[in-house]
């Protein structure tokens, strides 16, 4: 009796397997939308303990790790790393464009679509 579930259950370990794994690598609905920040000289300047840091970050869903991002806390979250004091960085989340204007505050897609010139999905 014990043999026929062996089958079973490897492939439902396979099936499970195949399914983490293609969600985890397949690309997210706004690579592109992030590539092309990334590629028009857009910067997300922000914080790890920031919560509206994290806000924007869930508006891009899986495609977050494409974004122009720069940390500015260090890891003891005291003080802004040395980067952000260069470019002058006064609140998070902050974003900056290719012509040097800012937009402070978790933005739109819509509006960072329009202050970039990328295209949404």
């Amino acid at each position: 009796m014990k043999k026929p579930l062996v089958p079973i259950i490897t492939i439902l370990a396979l099936v499970m397997i195949g399914s983490f794994a293609w969600t985890a690598f397949s690309p997210g609905p706004y690579d592109d939308f992030a590539q092309c920040l990334v590629d028009s000289d857009v910067t997300f300047y922000g914080a790890f303990w920031c919560e509206n840091c994290d806000t924007q970050k869930q508006l891009f869903g899986k495609s977050e790790k494409k974004l122009p991002y720069v940390e500015c806390s260090p890891t003891n979250g005291q003080g802004q790393l040395q980067v952000c004091q260069d470019a002058g960085i006064e609140a998070y989340p902050t974003w900056e464009f290719a012509d040097g204007s800012r937009e402070v505050g978790t933005q739109t897609l819509d509006t960072l679509a329009e202050r970039s010139g990328c295209v949404l999905p």
